[in-house]
């Protein structure tokens, strides 16, 4: 589906990362002031909505209104869209407020990123913690990935600067591969913390699969935020704030978040 909506012709774009593989939100720009100033979507009746979602083929719950009248925002999956009222049209990309400059579609894409995360319990992750972190990032990790890898050497300095890092498990290669089997047995060691500094060094593990890991379930969620590469760093409010970076690049980033 080719073509965008846009609230003005020159609104700001989304920066890449291409040394991680993974598209960042530039969190100096990207929300702009729309915590403090975004507009209210327009109303709409259940009946409306729901005659959107039968053109979109989706649930009703995953339509809703927008503040430009006659336009529905559409969840498909990961994917943000835009479709006419009466089904006829539908437009990909971001949808700007110009007198803020507030990304709206950005900001509803960090608040599902926050729900889903949010949603996983900290005990299925493995937590690298300062005593008393400012910060704090979920970060999607594959074993043998080389910058998850590069990141992981620092991790000493993350904590150092205050960043308390929360891995989940996104296998890169996929169920049934030797990364992913090296993911579960990470988690099936009896020190996790430690098996996954080994693991990452390239140090073969003994330790046996067991059952109930979290791998296939946070693999499908690093699909479900729209993941495209690891590592991938999500802060506390959703904002993905791209691949490898270096830590103090890193904390500068965080710096600039809006809460």
């Amino acid at each position: 589906m080719a073509g965008a909506l846009w609230a003005a012709n020159n609104a700001p774009q989304q920066d890449t990362s291409p040394a991680a593989g993974v598209v960042t939100d530039s969190p100096e720009a990207a929300v702009g002031t729309a915590h403090a100033a975004a507009p209210q979507p327009l109303s709409a009746s259940p009946e409306t909505l729901h005659a959107v979602a039968v053109s979109a083929g989706v649930k009703p719950e995953n339509v809703q209104t927008t503040p430009v009248p006659g336009i529905f925002e559409v969840l498909r999956g990961s994917d943000i869209l835009y479709m006419t009222r009466d089904g006829q049209y539908a437009f990909t990309g971001d949808l700007y407020q110009v007198p803020t400059r507030a990304n709206l579609t950005e900001v509803h894409r960090r608040e599902m990123r926050r729900k889903l995360i949010d949603a996983v319990p900290e005990s299925r992750m493995v937590v690298f913690s300062p005593p008393q972190p400012k910060y704090t990032v979920t970060v999607f990790t594959d074993v043998d990935c080389g910058y998850c890898r590069a990141l992981h050497r620092q991790i000493a300095e993350y904590n150092r600067l205050g960043v308390r890092v929360r891995y989940v498990f996104y296998p890169r290669t996929g169920p049934d591969t030797e990364s992913w089997h090296k993911a579960e047995q990470v988690w099936c060691s009896a020190d996790r913390k430690a098996a996954l500094t080994r693991a990452k060094l390239g140090e073969p593990l003994d330790a046996p699969v067991c059952a109930n890991t979290p791998v296939a379930q946070e693999y499908e969620l690093g699909k479900a935020i729209g993941l495209e590469g690891t590592p991938g760093i999500v802060a506390a409010n959703g904002a993905m704030v791209g691949g490898y970076l270096a830590p103090d690049a890193l904390v500068e980033q965080l710096k600039q978040l809006k809460p």
